[in-house]
């Protein structure tokens, strides 16, 4: 039987699926959860100071489904970070560690541009035994004012200044996630690299409006009869996030990348993977399909691998990769082939016309 588990930045998991940040982990009783039905890791809901102010509102989920409406195939939110505080987070860190030591734990983190702040919140999660960290630079929505989330993903050289301040607050890996909401994802992705970030999360929810009721032309979804545009996920945007993964691990060939968007299925998962993800990470997915979902991963995976006879996630990690190239080449490639066939055609010509000759000669002589 194939070895789901891998090993990233000195972290085993027990195998590649982690939940992604956001309401799947959003405590105790739910990361447990996670664990308890087979997830290798978590990304815990992204936390802050307690002087950041996080008021949520109601409703701030919206789906997206087919023209038969029996479908979802996007998802929109505009949820902020954890309203917990963070000393209820601390105690649910230290306890999860203690009861789980064998699943990964990574704390999400954002806050705004001030460095003491960013130090004081990664010392106070670090002595909790968290396994890693995930800088959220990618939070398409809320705070926007104070340069936190996408607001600061966008703009590289922060990306790089604020990661060496995390770096520099602990010996914990550190992840940066990105946002989509940017023309160029690379430029991020080696901002966050030079900064010393150990890997890169990818993607995070790409900045949408769901749709606008019919009946009241108010779009959605709906508070007080206004509305913000939020985050878009999940099958939808699967596309959008395999060719930004793609790039940035095309432009940085020995990056460490946990992939995500829009993962339902486990060939979905295998996507990710077969561009250079290490893990794969899952938050909408598990918000319509239940934490359980990830048995039908690992089912689908293993099954993938006995079928092609890879023995470790880590052989096929990134292997569909060389299989990308410009449209130049693709023009250059498909010219050859088609002058490489009318050669063959035409030396199974002169074979046939020679052989019929022969065959001529021979009855001629008989």
């Amino acid at each position: 039987m194939a070895d789901l588990s891998i090993e990233v930045n000195g972290m085993r998991f027990l195998n590649p699926f982690v939940i992604g940040s956001g309401p799947p982990g959003t405590n105790y009783p739910t990361i447990a959860k996670c664990f308890n039905v087979g997830w290798g890791g978590v990304v815990a809901k992204t936390v802050a100071l307690e002087t950041t102010e996080v008021v949520n509102v109601a409703p701030r989920y919206g789906k997206l489904r087919t023209a038969e409406g029996n479908e979802v195939i996007g998802f929109q939110n505009i949820e902020l970070i954890s309203d917990r505080s963070l000393n209820d987070w601390l105690d649910d860190f230290r306890r999860l560690k203690q009861d789980f030591p064998d699943h990964r734990l990574i704390a999400s983190i954002m806050e705004q541009y001030d460095k003491d702040r960013w130090i004081e919140l990664v010392e106070r999660i670090d002595e909790t035994g968290v396994d890693a960290y995930e800088i959220n630079f990618s939070c398409p929505h809320g705070h926007p004012e104070t340069n936190m989330g996408a607001a600061m993903g966008q703009n590289p050289p922060i990306v790089k200044e604020v990661t060496g301040w995390v770096k520099s607050a602990t010996k914990r890996p550190v992840w940066a996630k990105m946002t989509p909401n940017i023309g160029d994802i690379r430029m991020p992705a080696r901002a966050a690299i030079e900064g010393g970030a150990d890997g890169i999360s990818a993607i995070n929810t790409i900045l949408a409006v769901i749709g606008v009721d019919m009946k009241t032309l108010r779009p959605q979804p709906t508070v007080e009869g206004f509305s913000t545009p939020g985050g878009y996920s999940y099958r939808a945007v699967k596309p959008i996030a395999l060719r930004m993964v793609a790039e940035m691990m095309l432009d940085q060939r020995e990056l460490t990348m946990s992939g995500m968007g829009g993962v339902a299925e486990a060939e979905d998962a295998i996507e990710f993977l077969l561009m250079g993800s290490k893990t794969v990470q899952v938050c909408t997915g598990a918000m319509l399909h239940g934490h359980g979902m990830v048995q039908k991963l690992i089912d689908g995976l293993s099954a993938f691998m006995d079928q092609h006879g890879f023995k470790s996630v880590e052989e096929f990690v990134g292997k569909s990769l060389e299989y990308f190239t410009t449209h130049h080449d693709l023009v250059d490639r498909q010219r050859a082939a088609k002058l490489a066939k009318a050669g063959q055609r035409n030396r199974d010509l002169e074979w046939g016309a020679d052989n019929l000759a022969q065959k001529t000669d021979e009855l001629t002589t008989n």
